[in-house]
């Protein structure tokens, strides 16, 4: 076998690995009992000025981390603009552009978004992207935006 062909094969294994893990999830790191997720600002019902938007992130009872950084008490947020949790709480959170990951440890970002109404809501992820047990979310908030 060629090292190309190495390679190929090598790939090809991943590729087939990766959706059984996903399917079979991760273990969910617990979420302190006190802890608690929340949208600072826009506030629900709130009508701003876009197509810019700043949302502020608020967390109580634990600390951020950036992803991959496994500590105690920590996560990083997931901001879900226009759509549900995700189905599946023992993978990991899709990205993609309604599902926008803060790997970093950003409590605050600008985002994009056409005029109209859109729904916004923070979900918690730990070291791996995957929500914590129980689920740390916030209220899902409507904002309006204008041009």
């Amino acid at each position: 076998m060629t090292h190309t062909s190495s390679r190929l094969l090598l790939a090809l294994l991943l590729a087939m690995a990766v959706p059984a893990v996903q399917a079979q999830g991760l273990p969910r790191t617990a979420a302190p009992a006190n802890a608690s997720v929340y949208l600072i600002s826009p506030a629900n019902g709130a009508t701003v000025k876009g197509p810019q938007v700043t949302v502020v992130f608020g967390l109580k009872g634990m600390g951020i981390s950036p992803a991959g950084m496994k500590m105690d008490s920590t996560g990083h947020h997931h901001l879900l603009i226009d759509s549900e949790l995700p189905a599946d709480l023992s993978a990991p959170i899709p990205a993609n552009d309604n599902s926008v990951h803060f790997g970093k440890g950003q409590t605050e970002t600008t985002i994009t978004l056409k005029p109209g109404k859109h729904t916004l809501q923070l979900l918690l992820g730990d070291h791996l992207h995957v929500p914590f047990n129980p689920v740390l979310a916030s209220d899902k908030i409507t904002i309006t935006v204008t041009e």
